[in-house]
């Protein structure tokens, strides 16, 4: 179940209720997949500016999706945020395409839990190293969550940091596909 109606291009209009709760999880169903794209799509390509037309690429064949999904009396609504991981090497995973819809960036922590898992469930299945590309004005976030910057780079015309997580802080998560749930607590996601 899902809304088909979400505005993915509208700016941060107000909500007309907030969620009680957000399921952060692998996406493991067609609609989560489609919808997670479309978000990328919404945020990487028109928000952004970064890509035209569609931001998917090669690595979008082998990537694992994540998903953030608003819940209502419990059941999934819609993808609210997502982002891919994948192995780049023996025990090396990279992160990337992180993204939280606007209008959802001030509630429950997603981007935050969405890493989380990210993290945890690659750490679950051997991974040694944890890399992501972070656009600059995400650092920040990056580092509360026990990230520090290897590198400096430009990619797609825009300053980011190459990051790596503190493995220490991200305990596996054997359960990707059923994930975490997160409250709707006002925060930064």
């Amino acid at each position: 179940m899902y809304c088909d109606t979400f505005d993915l291009a509208s700016e941060a209009a107000p909500l007309e209720f907030t969620p009680a709760e957000y399921r952060i999880k692998w996406a493991t169903l067609p609609w989560e997949t489609e919808r997670a794209y479309a978000l990328r799509r919404a945020v990487f390509c028109i928000e952004q500016g970064i890509f035209a037309g569609d931001d998917r690429d090669e690595i979008d064949r082998h990537a694992k999706l994540l998903v953030a999904l608003s819940c209502v009396a419990g059941m999934p609504e819609q993808v609210v945020g997502t982002v891919r991981i994948h192995e780049t090497a023996p025990r090396v995973w990279l992160g990337s395409r992180l993204a939280v819809h606007a209008a959802f960036r001030s509630h429950g922590r997603l981007g935050s839990t969405l890493i989380r898992l990210a993290v945890s469930s690659a750490h679950a299945l051997g991974c040694d190293r944890f890399d992501a590309h972070v656009q600059s004005q995400n650092v920040p976030l990056f580092r509360r969550l026990h990230w520090h910057t290897v590198a400096e780079e430009m990619l797609f015309g825009r300053l980011h940091h190459r990051m790596q997580a503190d493995l220490d802080y991200y305990p596996p998560c054997a359960t990707p596909e059923s994930g975490f749930v997160t409250s709707a607590a006002r925060g930064r996601a």
